[in-house]
């Protein structure tokens, strides 16, 4: 069984947390976490390009002279991909699709990859309770400098939307905070530490053992 420290608001080691090996303590394959990152990264992609074909350009409406006699060429439009100021040929379009599929299984074993290399690296760590008694960003910094994670990138996990957390940690640069049952691998590989409560491992473990 693994065993990790928890600490008190103050730093102090006051006990052991048993995790379960299935969701903390498994082989990482770096491959599959690439894969399932590239996949959520391009399902959320937007597509900002567009360029306007013929049909789109305004005007145009006119033939710009006749079709013979003039001793010019022969043209239909004056918003024609040949002229100045008309459509574009084969460029970027709002109706590309950058959206990938990929495998249930593949996308929470990754996730469970991720934690267990949090783990592996003691990145995880766990407090006995996180509570604040008001929205105070200085309360916040203090307990992050009590812990191993002082000066790096944190990520706090909670069970539900405490206002109190969220709004004093919204002003740390180095400190995002995640509702539990959002938690996924890009933001687990962006930031260094996670941050969380024996109650928020439990219900991690018993979601990410229900697939």
């Amino acid at each position: 069984m693994l065993k990790v420290k928890v600490y008190n608001m103050k730093g102090e080691v006051v006990g052991e947390e048993n995790l379960d090996p299935a969701v903390f303590g498994v082989e990482i394959k770096p491959g599959l976490v690439h894969q399932v990152l590239v996949t959520d990264k391009a399902n959320v992609r937007q597509v900002l390009a567009h360029t306007k074909d013929r049909g789109e350009v305004r005007g145009g409406g006119k033939k710009p002279w006749r079709q013979k006699g003039t001793g010019r060429a022969r043209h239909g439009s004056i918003r024609s991909p040949l002229w100045r100021g008309g459509g574009v040929t084969f460029g970027p379009t709002k109706e590309r699709n950058f959206k990938k599929k990929i495998n249930k299984k593949m996308k929470r074993k990754a996730l469970i990859m991720c934690l267990s290399d949090k783990v592996a690296n003691e990145k995880l760590l766990l407090l006995d309770q996180l509570k604040l008694p008001q929205i105070k960003t200085k309360l916040l910094v203090k307990i992050l400098e009590n812990l191993p994670c002082k000066e790096k990138s944190v990520m706090i996990a909670i069970t539900d939307r405490d206002f109190k957390i969220i709004k004093s940690a919204a002003n740390l640069p180095k400190v995002f905070t995640i509702e539990a049952r959002n938690l996924n691998i890009y933001d687990l590989l962006n930031y260094d530490y996670l941050l969380t409560t024996p109650e928020v491992v439990k219900a991690i473990e018993t979601k990410l053992k229900s697939y």
